[in-house]
């Protein structure tokens, strides 16, 4: 089993209804892709001030089920959608979880 864990800063342009947004779609996204073990997502609480404002996290069985995921066009035109025109900084790391 691997963990995708993506952050994300978010530029000017940022609204609560696009992330409003944002957050249904992301809801969408595990019925569309199978592979998806486990799908969660949030705003940061702001509790430090060097926090990235938002995260998602998606378990996958293996490597290839997180390419299938990465490439996935519905996963794709999330990003397209709602991640590439208010994303001012993207930050991920992949890892294990069967250590």
């Amino acid at each position: 089993m691997i963990r995708h864990v993506v952050m994300f800063r978010w530029n000017d342009t940022v609204t609560d209804r696009s992330l409003a947004a944002l957050s249904t779609a992301l809801d969408a996204l595990p019925a569309q892709i199978p592979e998806l073990v486990a799908y969660r997502h949030g705003a940061d609480l702001a509790i430090a001030p060097t926090n990235y404002d938002y995260a998602v996290t998606a378990d996958l069985a293996n490597v290839a089920d997180f390419a299938v995921y990465r490439d996935h066009p519905a996963h794709q035109a999330f990003i397209a959608e709602h991640i590439a025109p208010q994303v001012a900084e993207r930050v991920a790391v992949q890892f294990s979880l069967d250590d």
